[in-house]
């Protein structure tokens, strides 16, 4: 039994249904079992009881019947509050669903038989159907897509023929009306070309249009597609093949321009009800449904590419998606929900008035009345106060959206020297000599018109960004190399015109790092990965790294695979260096981010380069190959300019051989195959360079065997090898191989570097070394932190040669080292792993802003004090000649044995 209020509020329902709604009426005098589940148990056992009807009845008047009864079960459910937007939507596209698939059977049915297995036709719902939002007088907008070879036909037919046939019964059964009304209207229009198209297609053809012809309203059309249908396998095999052409993850901006010049078109058009009051367009007016949508779908275009969870249909999910993902304010957010839910309410109000197909608020004062009522108010202009704050803030919020965001530069010299001005370029000189340059048209990024066009779209804010960026003459000058080397600029330029946060990071990466701005004008599209949150995230480790490159490379073939690798492993070092020079994140945390970069690739190269190098030669059983990494990626210490140190080595079963029909001995078997590796790794493809592979730390270095066998690699290491050749092994690490090879390998130079040695010999074979390596590789400059007195190559060989003299300390990472050699009060480890740090930064900042000794700029010196942890740029200086003056006294006291 309800309670009174319950009971009350119902009935209030009812009372406001009957007396504003003719058609709410009608259906409660036909209705009465619904009515009565209504008061007595709600709305939810009204609609159970509106779809238990007629199983006796013929298909179309059953589902007339039960749309009917169903329409006023939600209104009801609506009316008292009882039901949410998202309950009424849903259960209303929901019944769309059975009914769309109960005909569709039919139509088969009726022509094969019930004997025929159903297959091979299927319906996809776009729209608002699509994203399960439907409207009490919402048309359902269709694709019907036929497999020609399992789509149920007579001998004689054609499946294209027969496709259309169900097609044409289909709407037939869902549209024809009688006293009961009818079930769905029914839009075909949104599939491929309807103007000239049958009303199905077969899905190759469709998966040939989407590939190659399609339009690009016709992607946002697509974020509400899904399955509703008949052969639901084959539907979704569909959208999977299309998922490439609706997400990309290399933004496409000329899609978001063209649904905002949608709207525009939109506004212009149906100019009549742009403006809230009476005869409001609810749907197409200024702050209306349509805007709120096509404002999640832009954002969903913008950013779910690369992030899978904003792929999501409904208008309300995509909201709270897009902001638990942090690219909506919560305001914001609120703000369009809270909108979109009063306008679709209103909406509904009108179409339940007479089950009329409208958008439209009334146009007179009673009918306007008459709306009010049925909603609980008390008349037109409570409407209208109600709407007011939703349409304005959903007016706001999209244009802003659509704004053109400052307009474009002046032609006119002198306005234009006045525009540059106020952006903040001191000399305005400088940048209009670049834009009447790029004006010219002689770059190859800018002689078509379009992209001449997203150029002086972009033109504005980015220049806004560099003026106030700390070198602004840098900055202009890499940019017009960039603009110089840029193939198409289309994309790019858009990009940077939609998204102004970007234009600032572009600017800081062209006025301070020039290895990066080189990077963006071989491969533009890494600036659109940084859009996704996880480009500023440090990279998985090295093994996950290793996974997700081997699953981004799998079922390619050889040459594609190398050329998808360099594109993933690129977009991360790029990713890295932004974090880098943006100061998102600590220099030392970028080096390892770097060096577990390296070594996943290391990990999924040489798999992949072995299993191709497998096809053709096959296997040696039971032997293996391990890569081993020294100096910088054995220490995890990376820098952007790094090389990789690698030594391979192989072990297998006397007298083995590999399984071909030409087999090899375990020798050249390997020695093919660490070329294989090393090529797979360091040789430029269409896609870029990768590393440079510097293998000369191998036994024996540049005359040696490039792979060689455990056993002689320990032979070498006790009997032949240099001291400097083990202080490299130092360092050393295995990357690959099985756990029992890998513990092999470091067993054997864990027993090389403890043998027992004379610690004198030790210390002047390392000096040596040291004074000859200073003769033939002397410092730069001040600044050079490696090679310089009391440098990082100083500390280095300090710690080495107590290594080697002490077995102690004997790690492959140099902060591990110094602190168990500081434990065993062999140096002071505190303060040398502070210097350790300080110079690490100085070194992996300088290989980025400074490449190839570049001079420093004053705004870069001060940015790289800052990135140092150090207030300016003499306090940095200050800082390193007291770390340095510190590691050469250390190294002084080492190698004279103190």
């Amino acid at each position: 039994m309800q309670g009174a209020s319950e009971l009350l509020i119902r009935d209030t329902a009812l009372q406001r249904a009957r007396s504003c709604s003719p058609f709410l009426g009608e259906a409660i005098e036909r209705c009465a079992d619904v009515v009565g589940d209504f008061r007595e148990h709600g709305p939810e056992a009204a609609v159970a009881t509106a779809l238990r009807i007629g199983a006796d009845l013929p298909l179309a008047e059953r589902l007339r019947r039960q749309r009917l009864r169903l329409a006023l079960a939600t209104a009801l459910g609506d009316l008292s509050s009882e039901f949410a937007l998202e309950q009424v939507t849903a259960a209303l596209s929901d019944f769309a669903d059975g009914a769309i698939d109960a005909a569709l059977r039919q139509a088969v049915t009726e022509r094969m038989g019930d004997e025929v297995p159903f297959a091979g036709l299927t319906v996809l719902a776009l729209g608002k159907l699509g994203s399960r939002e439907l409207n009490y007088s919402s048309d359902v907008d269709l694709i019907l897509l036929f497999d020609p070879d399992t789509l149920p036909r007579r001998g004689r037919d054609d499946p294209g023929e027969a496709a259309v046939r169900y097609g044409q019964r289909l709407i037939e059964l869902l549209q024809r009306r009688d006293e009961h009304g009818y079930v769905v209207r029914v839009d075909l229009r949104l599939r491929p070309s309807p103007e000239v198209t049958p009303i199905a297609l077969s899905v190759g053809a469709a998966i040939s249009y989407y590939e190659s012809s399609a339009l690009p309203w016709e992607r946002a059309a697509f974020i509400r597609a899904r399955a509703c249908a008949g052969d639901i396998d084959l539907a979704r095999s569909f959208l999977g093949a299309i998922q490439p052409f609706v997400w990309r993850r290399s933004l496409d901006f000329g899609v978001v321009d063209e649904i905002r010049a949608i709207s525009t078109r939109i506004r212009d058009h149906y100019s009549q009800g742009q403006e809230l009051g009476p005869g409001y367009d609810l749907k197409r007016g200024r702050g209306g449904i349509r805007e709120v949508e096509f404002f999640a779908q832009i954002q969903q275009l913008i950013h779910a590419g690369r992030e899978p969870a904003l792929r999501t249909p409904a208008t309300l999910d995509a909201l709270g998606a897009l902001r638990d993902a942090g690219k909506l304010s919560e305001a914001d957010a609120n703000a369009l929900s809270s909108a979109y839910r009063a306008l679709r309410t209103a909406e509904h109000r009108v179409q339940m008035i007479a089950d009329a197909q409208t958008h439209l608020l009334p146009a007179a004062g009673a009918p306007l009345d008459q709306v009010a009522t049925l909603h609980g108010l008390a008349d037109g202009a409570a409407l209208l106060a109600w709407l007011r704050p939703h349409v304005s803030a959903t007016e706001r919020l999209f244009g802003e959206l659509a704004d053109d965001r400052g307009g474009r530069l002046s032609n006119d010299p002198q306005i234009l020297g006045d525009e540059l001005k106020r952006m903040g370029f001191v000399d305005p000189q400088l940048p209009a000599r670049h834009v009447a340059d790029w004006r010219s048209g002689r770059a190859r990024s800018l002689r078509s018109a379009t992209a001449r066009d997203a150029f002086e779209a972009m033109l504005p804010a980015l220049l806004g960004a560099i003026a106030q960026g700390p070198d602004p003459a840098a900055a202009l000058n890499r940019l017009a190399d960039l603009v110089e080397r840029l193939s198409s600029g289309v994309n790019f330029y858009r990009l940077i015109a939609a998204q102004p946060e970007l234009g600032a990071l572009l600017a800081t990466i062209l006025s301070h790092a020039p290895a990066l701005a080189a990077q963006l004008g071989r491969r533009p599209e890494l600036l659109d990965g940084l859009l996704d949150a996880s480009s500023f995230a440090l990279p998985p480790s090295a093994g996950e790294f290793a996974e997700r490159l081997s699953r981004a490379v799998a079922g390619l073939p050889y040459d594609a695979a190398l050329d998808r690798a360099r594109a993933v492993v690129g977009e991360r070092r790029f990713g890295l260096g932004v974090q880098l020079v943006s100061g998102h994140r600590d220099p030392i945390a970028i080096a390892e981010g770097y060096s577990d970069v390296a070594e996943g690739t290391v990990i999924a190269l040489a798999a992949l380069a072995q299993a191709d190098f497998e096809q053709s030669h096959g296997t040696v059983p039971g032997g293996e190959l391990v890569v081993l990494a020294l100096g910088r990626l054995g220490g995890r210490a990376l820098t952007h300019a790094s090389d990789l140190d690698l030594i391979f080595i192989y072990d297998a079963p006397d007298g083995a051989q590999s399984d071909h029909a030409k087999p090899l001995t375990p020798a050249d078997y390997y020695n093919r195959l660490a070329r294989r590796v090393v090529a797979a790794l360091s040789v430029p493809t269409a896609a870029g360079p990768l590393y440079e592979v510097d293998t000369r730390l191998r036994p024996q270095g540049e005359q040696g065997m490039l792979a060689v066998s455990l056993q002689a690699f320990e032979a070498y290491q006790r009997g032949e090898a240099w001291t400097w050749e083990h202080m490299a092994l130092c360092r050393a690490r295995p990357l690959t191989g099985s756990p029992a090879a890998r513990e092999a390998v470091t067993g054997a130079i864990r027993d090389v570097l403890a043998m027992p040695r004379d610690p004198a010999k030790v210390r002047a074979d390392s000096a040596a070394m040291r004074a000859d390596m200073s003769r033939h590789k002397p410092a730069w400059g001040p600044l050079d932190v490696k090679l310089g007195d009391g440098g990082l190559v100083d500390l280095e060989f300090a710690v080495h040669t107590l290594q080697l003299s002490t077995a102690r300390g004997l790690d492959a990472r140099l902060e591990v080292a110094i602190e168990e050699l500081g434990e065993a009060g062999l140096l002071d480890a505190p303060q040398v792993d502070a210097d350790l740090r300080l110079l690490s930064r100085i070194l992996v900042c300088l290989r980025l802003l400074a490449p190839g000794q570049v001079k420093l700029t004053p705004p870069t010196q001060t940015l790289l004090a800052r990135l140092c942890g150090q207030g300016d740029f003499p306090a940095l200086l200050a800082a390193m000649s007291a770390a340095r003056q510190r590691i050469a006294a250390l190294w002084a006291r080492v190698k004279e044995g103190q």
